[in-house]
């Protein structure tokens, strides 16, 4: 393990104004996103619509990183370069989704666990020899009457640890994803309450499987109320709680966070990310907080070029346009206006 290259490569990917995009939705996630926009999801228009993210020009002023999914990672664009030929092109760096996806945990009511362990070496080395430098994995944490369980926390802290120690073995930088689902009614102290004991529980296993934790990035939620819930909290108060609990939980040797946006609208995901941000700025925190979007970037430019070549330099403005506005918000600097004005 080389600690001084997993250094270097986690403190790029959270570089001062810049985030990571994440393109890793499997094949039925983007099946079923490309049918609600009307286009065909056949393997042509899947590599049409990442072409067309891959190759926007100026994205690398934005974007640090790029999550990929494993048909992605082997991809070549219509020019006859391969996607992470076109992503290190913008400067930007390639990683890639490595687990499973998330089943139902045996012996547990209403819980899942992600699998993806078995012939996880192999599969990160293969990974790395075609341009990967990080990989991610995402643990699902469901808020319910009876869960999360200790068994459940447990079973999902393990794994994440045990991927992130093989990613480190084979020369990657892990991103630690343990997600709190938005799902339900829940307010915003039960959120912070599982957020913090399922991070208390993933950087235990972490420091005992021997992680090196300035080669690693957290990929966490944001303490958000349930998408149910009447009020909702403002995103004040998500920033105070989000930054309250990660002073609880998340060691000072991390280099960064990245937030997912976890079902939040483009908007709600901005305006939360930009009230952390100048909330951080106040109380200087040790780490660096960034962006790992997916939908909180995508949805919009999807729905500009809907299947049709004559919309993608539109559908690439607009992905230009929601990654500035990220930015901002990354930076405690974002306003309502920032999108209209660029």
């Amino acid at each position: 393990m080389d600690r001084v290259a997993l250094a270097r490569t986690a403190s790029a990917l959270v570089a001062r104004g810049k985030g990571i995009l994440a393109a890793d939705e499997s094949t039925r996630t983007i099946e079923k996103r490309l049918r609600d926009v009307g286009v065909e999801p056949n393997v042509e228009n899947r590599r049409a619509w990442r072409e067309l993210l891959f190759t926007t020009a100026g994205l690398g002023r934005y974007l640090s990183g790029v999550i990929l999914f494993d048909e992605t990672i082997r991809q070549r664009a219509s020019t006859g370069r391969t996607m992470v030929e076109h992503l290190n092109a913008e400067g930007i760096l390639a990683g890639i989704k490595v687990d499973k996806g998330a089943l139902p945990l045996a012996g547990s009511e209403d819980e899942l666990v992600t699998e993806g362990l078995d012939g996880l070496r192999a599969r990160l080395e293969e990974y790395a020899a075609l341009g990967a430098r990080f990989s991610k994995w995402r643990a699902v944490i469901k808020i319910g009457e009876r869960a999360p369980s200790p068994y459940g926390l447990h079973v999902n802290a393990h794994a994440l640890a045990r991927f992130a120690a093989l990613s480190q073995a084979t020369g990657i930088v892990p991103i630690v994803e343990p997600e709190v689902l938005m799902d339900g009614s829940h307010d915003i102290e039960r959120c912070f309450e599982v957020t913090e004991t399922i991070q208390k529980r993933v950087y235990e296993e972490l420091y005992r499987q021997r992680v090196f934790l300035e080669g690693t990035l957290l990929k966490p939620n944001m303490v958000i109320s349930g998408q149910d819930a009447a009020p909702r909290a403002s995103s004040q108060e998500v920033a105070r709680a989000t930054l309250r609990c990660f002073r609880r939980t998340v060691p000072a040797a991390v280099p960064g966070v990245v937030f997912l946006s976890g079902g939040q609208g483009d908007d709600e995901a901005t305006e939360n990310l930009d009230a952390i941000n100048r909330l951080a700025r106040a109380q200087s925190v040790p780490w660096q907080l960034s962006f790992s979007y997916g939908r909180g970037l995508l949805a919009t430019p999807l729905k500009t070029w809907a299947g049709q070549s004559a919309n993608v330099a539109a559908a690439q403005a607009a992905l230009l346009e929601r990654a500035r506005a990220t930015s901002s918000a990354r930076e405690g600097e974002y306003t309502a206006g920032t999108e209209r004005e660029s």
